[in-house]
């Protein structure tokens, strides 16, 4: 395997990909992932780059940037509607810029970055799951700073960018389920403990104290939980204790 990569030795590349890693098993927010990896990306590529990280929700953002300049640079793409950085989004291929000074596509994007110093970048499609979420990009302010080396480093760095995406958007998603799950557990012990009351009350069945319940519930316009809540307090003048939850192994 050639280890030469934007004539770095090869300890450079290996201790950022390292570092996202870490990052990766560190924390299941994918901010402060891509935060690490903007950071980790400027020290593979010589010569010096500026890089902007662009995640595609309801429109581009650019959630981490290792600079202002790289940030301004992503932000007259977005204005436009067009650049580098949307088309590798929008194709997910690799959009490699040699001299923005005669080049014609994206206008008017070449002359406003051109304005910022930036005479050269690549930009490279990060995917989680099979799906493109956004793009990499560096920015240098010579012509032609990236070459088939730094391409090549520039493109392993991204792979390994997107497989951390991978596990940190999945890690991300099941805490955002278990979050869900013990909320609506939650809430279920709490219409257990209120239906009980009810029928102890009332002599009531446990479908006709879930009748009222659900009743109650449809007249005040409020969730059955709360609605629950309420009657636990009134009747024991304490709040409401959930049942257990058990984290999914």
């Amino acid at each position: 395997m050639d280890t030469t990569f934007a004539g770095l030795p090869p300890p450079a590349l290996v201790e950022a990909l390292a570092e996202l890693t870490n990052l990766m098993l560190a924390t299941p927010n994918v901010e402060a992932l891509l935060d690490g990896l903007a950071r980790c990306a400027v020290r593979v590529i010589t010569p010096p780059a500026h890089c902007g990280v662009t995640l595609q929700r309801h429109d581009p953002l650019t959630v981490a940037s290792s600079d202002a300049l790289a940030a301004h640079v992503d932000e007259v793409q977005y204005a436009e509607g067009d650049g580098p950085c949307l088309q590798s989004m929008r194709t997910g291929l690799a959009v490699t810029v040699d001299d923005l000074a005669p080049e014609q596509r994206w206008a008017p994007y070449p002359g406003h970055a051109l304005g910022y110093g930036v005479r050269s970048s690549l930009s490279l499609p990060l995917s989680a799951d099979g799906d493109v979420l956004g793009a990499l990009n560096l920015y240098a302010t010579v012509p032609s700073a990236f070459g088939d080396e730094e391409h090549r480093a520039a493109a392993l760095f991204a792979a390994q960018a997107s497989a951390a995406l991978t596990i940190v958007t999945r890690m991300a998603r099941h805490v955002a389920l278990t979050d869900q799950l013990r909320d609506v557990l939650a809430g279920r012990s709490v219409i257990d403990q209120t239906l009980g009351i009810l029928m102890d009350q009332q002599r009531w069945d446990a479908d006709q104290a879930f009748e009222l319940l659900r009743s109650a519930s449809q007249h005040r316009n409020r969730k059955l939980c709360d609605v629950a809540a309420d009657i636990v307090r009134a009747v024991s003048g304490r709040e409401p204790h959930p049942g257990p939850f058990r984290e999914p192994r």
